[in-house]
Formats: C-alpha cells, sequence, structure tokens
C-alpha cells in the first residue's frame, strides 16, 4: 500500500484507501457538492483529453472502444465516448447492461446517443480490433472477483494489442491494497479520480494520471488529510510512486 505519490513538480499528494474515497463522495455529494453527474462530467471529459493525447496525431483516425459498467465508473468511459465523438473520433460503446444502468449513466447514455458514437453488444466486439480499449468496467467498487458479461469483457481484452486505458482502477484490481482475484485488466494507462488509491502500484496501472473531478479542498480537510492542490493551471497530472 502507498501513502503518499509525487508529481513531476515534487508535490505530494495523499493516497486513499476505498472507503475513505466513499467517504469523500458522500461529503461532495451530500454537504458540498459538486453532485455526481458534475464529477462524472470532469472525469470523462478529462478521460477524453488525455485519449486524443496518448493516440497522437491519428487519434481522428483511430478506433477506441469504450466498454463501460452499470456505475459511475462507467457513466465516466460514457461521457468521454461523447466528448470524443463531438470531436470526430471513431468511437464505439458496449455496456455490460444497458437495462441496468444507474440513473446518471443513464442520463450520459442518452446524451451519447445524439452523437455518432455506435453502441454495440459485446456479441459484436469480435468484429472489432480497436487502437484504444479505454476500461470502465468496474472501478473502485469491485467486491469480489469480477464475474458475467465483466468478467468476459476484461477476458477479452487481455487478447487484443490495442493500447488499454483503465478509468479509476483497472477492473479487477482492489484499489486499496492492489490485490488481483480471478481476471484483471492489465492497462498501459490508468486515470484515477480526485486522489490516488493505496493500491494503484506500477505493476497494476501502467502509467498513472490523476484528475481533478472538482472536489473542494473542504472536503479532503473533513477527512483531516494533508492536502495540497497537485493540478495549478492543469485538470489532470501525472503521478509517481
Amino acid at each position: 500500500m502507498i501513502e503518499i505519490f509525487k508529481t513531476e513538480a515534487g508535490i505530494k499528494v495523499p493516497a486513499v484507501t476505498v472507503n475513505q474515497m466513499i467517504e469523500i463522495d458522500r461529503i461532495a455529494i451530500e454537504e458540498t457538492g459538486p453532485n455526481l453527474f458534475q464529477m462524472m462530467e470532469n472525469a470523462g471529459r478529462s478521460l477524453a483529453e488525455l485519449t486524443i493525447k496518448t493516440l497522437g496525431k491519428s487519434w481522428k483516425k483511430s478506433e477506441i472502444l469504450i466498454l463501460a459498467g452499470t456505475g459511475g465508473n462507467g457513466g465516466g468511459g460514457i461521457c468521454a465516448a461523447r466528448h470524443l465523438a463531438n470531436k470526430g473520433a471513431k468511437v464505439y460503446v458496449c455496456i455490460t447492461s444497458t437495462e441496468k444502468l444507474k440513473d446518471f449513466p443513464a442520463y450520459q447514455l442518452h446524451i451519447l446517443r445524439s452523437t455518432n458514437a455506435k453502441q454495440i453488444s459485446f456479441n459484436e466486439l469480435t468484429q472489432l480490433n480497436p487502437d484504444l480499449i479505454i476500461d470502465a468496467i468496474i472501478g473502485y467498487s469491485l467486491s469480489g472477483q469480477p464475474k458475467g458479461i465483466s468478467a468476459e469483457m476484461i477476458e477479452w481484452v487481455s487478447k487484443k494489442s490495442g493500447i488499454r486505458f483503465s478509468l479509476a482502477v483497472p477492473s479487477g484490481v482492489n484499489a486499496t491494497v492492489g490485490e488481483v482475484i480471478g481476471t484483471f485488466i492489465n492497462p498501459d494507462l490508468t486515470m484515477t479520480l480526485a486522489l490516488p488509491k493505496t493500491g494503484l502500484v506500477n505493476e497494476v496501472t501502467g502509467e498513472l494520471y490523476l484528475a481533478d473531478i472538482g472536489i473542494p479542498s473542504k472536503v479532503y480537510e473533513k477527512l483531516n488529510l494533508n492536502y495540497l492542490s497537485p493540478f495549478s493551471e492543469k485538470y489532470y497530472i501525472k503521478l509517481f510512486n
């Protein structure tokens, strides 16, 4: 477990456990803001921006696939899909269960359907060989090992050669301790949100980035965290451990 990460400028960023992150989300949503949709939007936009940067000059010609779960992590992935599609990228979205999407992710999908992004079923994945795959399947809410279609998606990703990019935490990885049980995503890079998690070691994350999702500093003060914003003029930064 890692307690402190650092930025390129040497700023120390405290790491939190999953339970601490759940409490941070609760305080923001119930007491201070921003609400969940705002945080999801901020995450998705930063994810889209780093995706374009990662692909470089070929980003408009590249095929980008977003694999999304039904919770907040999936909502962030669906949001990123919309931003990418709005800019003219070739985007495909596959959701573990459209019928089980929670309220905010479902609304993200509603907006996405007004873009040129293509929503596909799990069975249609075999027709794709994407240049970059965004893993927004499970996130830090993992409980036990992945099961069902989530596990099948993860196994499918392991056989592909494209760039693998995880949102929040690689699916199948315990964000608190870095433990892997069963199948998991082994990404080239990961964008975690708000604060890094204690289990996000390089062996499971690849390059690690941190995105600002708009949580005010007073939220972190309530948890007695020694927090100095590492973002300056940026909305996402690279982290080192």
